[in-house]
């Protein structure tokens, strides 16, 4: 069985897909399609721009939709993959929507962007942040930051990211992460983690935390005027960890994904626990590969970063 998984903010270089627009036509296609869609030349963000303008969130996430768009529709017409499930991480849920026909490519693209602006209004830029934190697990991650919440006395501080077994990345309060990142210490947990890091993400606010809720309201309105379909491949949702088809349930989930956690390492889990054991990261880079390697070294995750992988791929289909 298979699993089109596609990688989120942070995966995005400049010169990304490139090979996919200078070899097929589907590629140049949505080029223009996401071009005319919000008044952006997506080709000269993503191949001339420079690595801070493609940083930008209203930029970063409607590009990296095209990108992964592009993916999939190439692989598509070359290989004929039959997918079975489908799942993205953060923004990379609705090109997991629009692969599976529940939003239309356009759409996704007007409502990435809306999200991406929506996002970056939501807290004023220096007062929220994140954090990867390594070495700990789920329940200590919650007790270092009810911990630092208290001792600080600034909220809040929450589990944004499980992106693999060891590596959370929590989210909230620009002085409440500063002041932990001084403070922690092992003798806080009844038994010491063999290893804690944390490290300070370069982000431009505190993605999927309470501090969200502003740029949910906003996308839940912003909705009233999308339409959505029932998916024809399930989609193993980040808030749910479940896998989904009905339209309803998809758009709320969408909605409420900005403030939930991403709950990625249980998406991977449930997938291989209804047979998925191969998975193609539908996006540039292997973020999402070295996730799954160390959820579960027998997962198999192909990437396509040139037309020689492209080209190994199809020998898979």
């Amino acid at each position: 069985m298979w699993a089109g998984i596609f990688p989120g903010q942070g995966s995005q270089q400049i010169g990304m897909g490139q090979f996919l627009f200078d070899n097929f036509k589907v590629a140049k296609n949505l080029f223009e399609e996401a071009s005319d869609a919000i008044s952006l030349d997506f080709k000269k963000l993503c191949f001339d721009s420079s690595e801070a303008d493609l940083a930008l969130t209203h930029n970063t996430q409607p590009s990296l939709l095209l990108v992964s768009t592009c993916y999939q529709k190439v692989l598509s017409e070359v290989a004929g993959i039959k997918f079975n499930y489908t799942a993205g991480h953060s923004v990379g849920e609705y090109a997991s929507l629009v692969m599976a026909e529940s939003m239309a490519f356009a759409d996704g693209i007007k409502a990435v962007r809306q999200r991406g602006s929506l996002m970056q209004e939501a807290v004023p830029v220096g007062e929220g942040g994140m954090l990867a934190v390594l070495g700990l697990t789920p329940e200590q991650t919650t007790k270092m930051n009810s911990w630092a919440m208290e001792k600080s006395g600034f909220s809040p501080i929450e589990s944004a990211n499980f992106n693999s077994p060891g590596q959370i990345v929590v989210s909230g309060n620009k002085k409440a992460l500063d002041w932990l990142a001084e403070n922690i210490n092992k003798e806080i947990f009844a038994e010491p983690p063999k290893r804690l890091k944390l490290i300070p993400l370069k982000v431009s606010a505190p993605f999927h935390c309470s501090m969200m809720k502003p740029a949910e309201s906003g996308m839940d309105t912003f909705f009233d005027n999308i339409t959505f379909n029932d998916a024809k491949i399930p989609v193993v949702q980040n808030c749910t960890a479940d896998a989904v088809t009905n339209a309803a349930e998809l758009r709320k989930n969408i909605t409420e994904q900005i403030s939930s956690s991403v709950r990625w390492v249980e998406s991977i889990q449930w997938m291989k626990s209804q047979g998925v054991n191969n998975y193609i990261e539908l996006g540039w880079g292997k973020v999402l590969a070295g996730l799954n390697k160390k959820i579960d070294p027998e997962i198999k995750t192909i990437n396509i970063n040139s037309l020689e992988d492209l080209k190994q791929v199809e020998s898979h289909a």
